[in-house]
């Protein structure tokens, strides 16, 4: 025990799971950047998520390419022709191939926040005013200028067109500087407007730049005489990013904090149009694309939208998007027995089932809506004040998802629970509530629905646990006469049979119901409220996760606490467990995801992560975790390491201190080091060689197959089926194809000759007599009484090289009787060991069956084979009486009633 302790000691990470990907990312608050493909002839998007960025293909949204992950999340991102520039902390780097790093840039000692291609080189701006200008292939500074921060704190940059190796700086204090790079030199100081610049974009038309300002304002400047030719103003904060039209449309849009698009007439100087609500959140980014009429956007809600403008009146339609959830999510759970589909519910009140196989097969649920046939009627599907609130819990049954619906959720400060279809990918026909009552402070808290998909198991918050029919929608029924709790229900489960519901209440007890006529069969007292509950059905194990931070483990058989787990620091947000019900696996809000080993009540795995799981759930088929987080859009999915290596499950001390886990990234992190597990062999199961007997007191069979000896007495008979029905033909006088030496030129082989016409005849009878090395290994243990070296020769050989060898023994073949005496002795060696009893049974079997009519005639091999008697009746009966024991115990467990 001391070494397993020890040896869990040097192990600080995860043993059970590794990160494996993210779902569900698409984008972030980092602007995106578009590039032409001049091989492909096609526009091409890119978007950060997270440590890494996503790159689309404009015409159908593919993705075509995922970029390796860096050490930290990216700030900013750039691009020109061939490559990707992405910044993280103080360092950026060069992607080729929208993929790999092939450059990185170090030398900024603050943040970098802008970035800016600039022909051969990269201009990289931090957070201290500190400019940067690197060559690309060689990775060298070529200029630096420092900025005051009090006096001039760059925010936005800018290479105007044409304007040969001059840049365009803009300030959050008001003023922009235009500056010659190539002899480091400030051309020119524009006052600006005394407010603080957000965005810089070239126009269309040569020397005239669009400046957003803090104060919504669109400055049009024309930077070479300094004059300004037009303002605009939005009235929804400052500006976050400009693009124009170029294809033949004087227009520009401007994007805005609240996630509203200005478009305006450039000739007319006229607000055109709005895109209200283009995203939920700020508009991180957006750009028109070269001489189409289509703009790209993306923010911080997790969508990438492209607009077309086809319209007569120059408004824009949503064309494609790719977007998820746009707020952190609520609650996962696994759909289905394949383990393909993950159902996940957010703050921003959708349902969504995410694919982990591929993208194409994601789809969402949509919003939860009061009324659906009435907001469809009047057309007002966008109304904030027709959707229901954000899903708090939900419960789903595939069973009967194509006759009606298989989903039952519950919903934040509601009573009523709604219904979905998971196969028409929309909100049920029902909202089930209780009907007598009226009052707005009772909610729905836990919901269940049976394994055959027709009943749903509601709890409320005052108590009262119902039952309806999930076809019909018809209340089916109440646990007990009037509440079944006296708290709050903090759970219900109902097992696979529909023979037993379990409720849990806040006042902290545990009720066990009849499912059919609703009487209360059994109550538990638990010492502390309880939070949360789940049932895994197969094997009628109820996990309990309590107030007190400790989880309690329940047989809903015998109704009793099997299993009591502590060690949490927080709040447990959610459990799982692993298919076969081995493992419980909890997650907590102080950041760590621990695994329970049932069967031995220990902990056997636990790492932390910098962010608090608030949901966990196990692949039906065991080989994904799943995790969602506090304030992240994504779903996480962790392989299952024991299901491709060996993994040793040792308890962990109660001193254990875990190291925090990396969250897994939309690609695996390629240059990822290998954990100390990996790189150095901790495990004994890993490095354990087995011996070749456990214990001397064991009976212990060879390694070797059948066919070594379980046919030795049956040669004679395998010979005979063998043998040949003709004889042998003998070649022919000349071959079909003569021999020839292989070569250039070609020559024909030249029968060898006899060099030694004197060579005798006669046949060297010494030769015949030799003995065997065998036989020799048998005197030499006659003498040292070691006989491992002749059993090992022995064990080489075939059946018919051991008969040979064996029938050799006798005096008649070339043997003696002390040979033969040896060979008892050696099978005696065999017999006192316990080891190869297998081998020592067959040799010995083979040994009196060829020289059986010899052995009486010769007093020490009697003598010998009276001791052989004696070893082998000892060893038979004591082997019989352990097969006897095992048969009767093995008799007993099949026909008893336990």
């Amino acid at each position: 025990v001391a070494a397993m302790e020890a040896g869990a000691e040097g192990r600080t990470a995860s043993a059970l799971f590794a990160g494996f990907r993210a779902l569900g990312l698409f984008s972030n608050d980092i602007p995106h950047v578009v590039r032409f493909s001049a091989l492909k002839r096609r526009f091409y998007v890119t978007t950060c998520v997270g440590k890494s960025f996503h790159t689309y293909d404009v015409s159908d949204l593919a993705l075509p390419a995922l970029s390796n992950s860096v050490p930290q999340d990216i700030c900013c991102m750039a691009a020109d022709g061939r490559l990707v520039f992405a910044a993280y902390g103080n360092v950026f780097s060069a992607f080729a191939r929208n993929k790999e790093i092939v450059h990185t840039f170090t030398g900024h000692k603050a943040e970098i926040h802008l970035l800016q291609p600039f022909g051969d080189h990269i201009i990289s701006v931090d957070t201290d005013s500190v400019l940067i200008i690197w060559h690309i292939y060689s990775e060298e500074e070529y200029l630096q200028l420092t900025f005051d921060k009090s006096v001039f704190k760059i925010s936005a940059i800018l290479h105007p067109s044409t304007y040969l190796n001059k840049i365009l700086l803009g300030s959050e204090q008001g003023s922009l500087q235009l500056w010659n790079v190539k002899s480091n030199k400030l051309l020119y100081t524009f006052p600006g407007w005394k407010v603080g610049v957000t965005a810089l974009q070239q126009a269309p038309a040569v020397d005239v730049v669009a400046v957003g300002l803090v104060s919504g304002q669109v400055i049009i400047h024309n930077i070479k005489f300094d004059e300004t030719l037009m303002k605009f103003r939005q009235d929804w904060g400052p500006i976050t990013s400009i693009s124009f039209r170029t294809d033949g449309h004087p227009v520009m849009a401007a994007g805005s904090p609240c996630g509203h698009i200005g478009l305006w007439d450039l000739e007319d100087k006229k607000l055109i149009n709005q895109m209200r609500n283009a995203h939920s959140t700020a508009i991180a980014g957006l750009t028109f694309l070269h001489r189409e009429p289509l703009l790209v956007t993306n923010g911080a809600d997790n969508a990438l939208r492209i607009w077309i403008f086809d319209g007569p009146v120059g408004e824009g339609r949503l064309l494609k998007f790719r977007m998820w959830h746009s707020a952190p999510l609520t609650k996962i759970r696994y759909y289905g027995q394949n383990g393909q589909q993950i159902l996940s519910a957010s703050q921003d009140g959708t349902l969504q089932s995410f694919s982990t196989i591929h993208e194409k097969f994601n789809k969402s649920l949509g919003h939860g809506l009061i009324n659906k046939k009435r907001v469809k009627r009047k057309g007002l599907q966008n109304t904030l004040s027709v959707r229901l609130p954000p899903i708090t819990e939900f419960a789903a049954e595939e069973t009967r998802e194509s006759d009606w619906d298989g989903i039952i959720a519950c919903h934040q400060g509601k009573l009523s629970c709604s219904t979905w279809n998971y196969q028409r990918s929309t909100i049920g026909a029902y909202f089930l509530r209780p009907k007598e009552l009226k009052t707005d402070d009772i909610t729905a808290t836990a919901v269940d629905i049976t394994s055959c998909g027709n009943f749903a198991v509601i709890g409320l918050s005052s108590g009262t646990v119902d039952v309806y029919n999930m076809q019909s929608g018809i209340h089916r029924g109440t646990f007990g006469k009037e509440h079944a709790h006296k708290g709050s229900v903090r759970g219900v489960a109902v097992d696979g049979l529909n023979q037993l519901a379990v409720t849990a209440g806040s006042e902290g007890l545990l009720k066990f119901w009849n499912f059919k006529n609703k009487i209360l069969i059994h109550s538990v007292s638990l010492d502390s409220s309880p939070n949360m509950m789940l049932l895994h059905r197969d094997s009628g194990i109820l996990g309990l996760a309590l107030d007190d931070f400790s989880i309690s483990v329940l047989d809903i058989e015998t109704r009793k606490v099997v299993r009591e787990f502590s060690g949490h620091q927080g709040q447990i947000n959610d459990m799982a467990f692993s298919p076969d019900g081995r493992w419980l696996i909890s997650a907590s809000m102080d950041c760590s995801i621990k695994t329970w080993d049932l069967p031995s009540g220990c902990l056997v795995d636990c790492f932390l992560l910098d962010s608090a799981p608030l949901n966990v759930t196990m692949s039906p088929t065991g080989d994904f975790l799943a995790t969602s987080h506090v304030d992240h859009l994504g779903i996480y999915l962790w392989s299952n390491v024991s299901l491709y290596s060996i993994v040793s499950l040792r308890p962990l001390p109660t001193d254990y201190v875990p190291s925090v886990v990396m969250l897994p990234g939309t690609c695996q992190n390629q240059d990822m080091e290998l954990s100390e597990e990996t790189t150095e062999p901790s495990d004994e199961m890993v490095a354990y060689d087995s011996p070749e007997q456990l214990n001397e007191q064991l009976v212990t069979l060879s390694l070797l197959p059948e066919s070594r000896w379980k046919n030795l007495l049956n040669l004679d008979v395998i010979k005979k089926k063998n043998k040949p029905k003709e004889p042998p033909k003998a070649p022919e006088s000349a071959p079909f194809f003569i021999p020839t030496v292989p070569g250039l030129v070609p020559r024909y082989a030249v029968p060898e000759q006899n060099n030694n016409p004197r060579q005798s005849k006669v046949v060297n009878l010494g030769i015949l007599a030799q003995k065997s090395e065998f036989c020799l290994k048998l005197e030499e243990g006659l003498v040292n009484n070691i006989y491992e070296s002749a059993l090992s020769l022995l064990k080489e050989l075939g059946p018919s090289g051991i008969e040979t060898e064996l029938r050799s023994l006798s005096p008649d073949c070339g043997g003696s009787v002390e040979v033969m005496q040896s060979f008892l002795k050696m099978v005696g060696m065999m017999l006192d060991r316990k080891c190869d009893f297998d081998l020592a049974q067959a040799y010995l079997a083979l040994f009196l069956k060829l020289h059986l009519k010899m052995l009486p005639s010769e007093p020490v091999l009697l003598e010998e084979l009276t001791k052989l008697s004696s070893q082998v009746e000892e060893n038979w009966i004591r082997l019989q009486s352990l097969f006897n024991q095992s048969l009767c115990v093995l008799n007993y467990i099949k026909s008893a009633l336990l």
